[in-house]
C-alpha cells in the first residue's frame, strides 16, 4: 500500500466513487472533488447536412458523444454512418460504434490522442470530414486536417460545465493553496482549467498552483499532461495505458 499517509487529490467526475476506492485500496487518504458535469448540445446544425450525404468520413473522438448522438438521432444516425468512413479515437468510440452494429473503419492506437488520430488518416482519399468535438475545441486537429486540403466541419455534441455543486472543487483549490495535498492524479485534460477557474474566482490561482507544483502529480496520459503543462504542472507519471486503474496502481508503485 504504497499511498499509505499520503494525502491525495483527484477530481474524477463520473467515476469519483471508484477512484476514492482505488486510492483507499492502496493506503491512501482521498479527497474527491468532482471538478465538471456533461452538457449536452441540443442545437446541432450540422445533422441535417450529416444525413444528406454531405461527408464521406466522420471522425468520432469520444464514447460518450457517440452515444449521445445516437441517442439523439436514433437509426438515422446509424444509417448516415453506414454510407461513411468511420474513424475513431481509440476503444471507447471504437465500442459506441459496435454498439450500434457498425464496425469502425479506422482505429487510433494507444495513447488515443489527435497525433494517432491524424497518423491513421495520413493518404486517406476522403476529403468531406466531420469531426464530433468533446468538451473543449480541438483547433490543433481540425487545423492539420486543413492543411492536408480536408474540408473540416467540427461537431460539438456536449461541453464541459462546472459541476453543479463546486463547494469541493473550491475547497480542493483552497486546500491546494494551504499544501495539503502530497498527491494529485488527473484523469482528464479539462480538469486542470476548471481547477484553476474556480482558483480564481477564488483569488487564490497563483497559490493553489503553486501548491499543485509541489505534489506527486499522475496524468492519464498525453492530453492531459499537454493541459497541465499549459500551467507549467509537470507531471512524475503517465500509466502504461490510459486506464483509471493502473494510474492509481502504477501512482502508487512509483511513490513506495
Amino acid at each position: 500500500m504504497a499511498l499509505q499517509g499520503l494525502r491525495v487529490l483527484s477530481l474524477e467526475s463520473r467515476r469519483s466513487a471508484e477512484m476514492a476506492e482505488l486510492i483507499r485500496k492502496q493506503g491512501g487518504d482521498p479527497f474527491v472533488a468532482p471538478s465538471m458535469r456533461e452538457a449536452p448540445v441540443d442545437v446541432v446544425p450540422e445533422a441535417e447536412r450529416l444525413f444528406a450525404g454531405e461527408f464521406d468520413l466522420m471522425i468520432l473522438l469520444t464514447g460518450v458523444g457517440t452515444r449521445q448522438l445516437h441517442r439523439l438521432w436514433g437509426d438515422r444516425f446509424v444509417e448516415a454512418l453506414r454510407r461513411l468512413t468511420i474513424a475513431v479515437r481509440g476503444p471507447k468510440p471504437a465500442a459506441a460504434v459496435r454498439e450500434m452494429g457498425l464496425t469502425p473503419d479506422l482505429i487510433a492506437p494507444e495513447p488515443n490522442t489527435s497525433r494517432e488520430v491524424l497518423a491513421v488518416l495520413e493518404g486517406r482519399p476522403e476529403r468531406r470530414i466531420l469531426v464530433q468535438e468533446y468538451g473543449r475545441p480541438n483547433p490543433a486537429l481540425l487545423e492539420e486536417l486543413r492543411a492536408r486540403g480536408a474540408e473540416v466541419t467540427a461537431l460539438r455534441v456536449y461541453r464541459y460545465g462546472l459541476p453543479e455543486d463546486t463547494g469541493p472543487l473550491r475547497e480542493a483549490a483552497r486546500r491546494l493553496a494551504l499544501g495539503a495535498f502530497d498527491a494529485a492524479f488527473f484523469t482528464t485534460a479539462i480538469q486542470i482549467v476548471h481547477l484553476t477557474r474556480v482558483a480564481r474566482e477564488e483569488g487564490i490561482e497563483e497559490e493553489a498552483l503553486a501548491g499543485l507544483r509541489k505534489c506527486f502529480v499522475a496524468s492519464i496520459g498525453p492530453t492531459t499532461t499537454e493541459a497541465l503543462e499549459e500551467f507549467d504542472i509537470q507531471p512524475a507519471m503517465e500509466p502504461s495505458h490510459p486506464k483509471m486503474g493502473l494510474l492509481v496502481l502504477e501512482a502508487a508503485q512509483r511513490t513506495a
